[in-house]
């Protein structure tokens, strides 16, 4: 089993979930995240004044899938969240040695 954790734009969350649903996946994990990749942050103006953002909103979603499915999950991440703009955010791959469903006590991969 694997993990695939992807940091993603906000507005493309949606997009993302419709997604990774198509492909077979029925749940994942949403938090809002900040931070900064390359880039760093960026500088607005307000009211005359500027102000310097060193962290940017983002939004990180986690998803256990099996291993059979890892990489269709990987490339509808891809696909629905990329806007060819700096910032799009990356999605990375984790092993996951145990599951365990709370309410069933189901383990492995029925627990999915």
């Amino acid at each position: 089993m694997k993990l695939v954790t992807a940091v993603v734009k906000p507005f493309k969350l949606d997009e993302v979930k419709v997604a990774v649903k198509e492909v077979g996946i029925t749940g994942m994990t949403v938090t809002q995240a900040r931070g900064f990749g390359r880039t760093g942050g960026h500088i607005e103006i307000y009211r005359g004044k500027e102000y310097e953002f060193d962290f940017v909103d983002k939004i990180r979603i986690e998803i256990t899938c099996t291993d059979e499915l890892v990489e269709e999950v990987i490339d509808a991440i891809v696909a629905a969240a990329r806007t060819d703009t700096v910032g799009d955010g990356m999605a990375w791959v984790s092993d996951v040695e145990h599951v365990v469903r709370i309410r069933t006590n189901e383990r492995g991969p029925d627990a999915l």
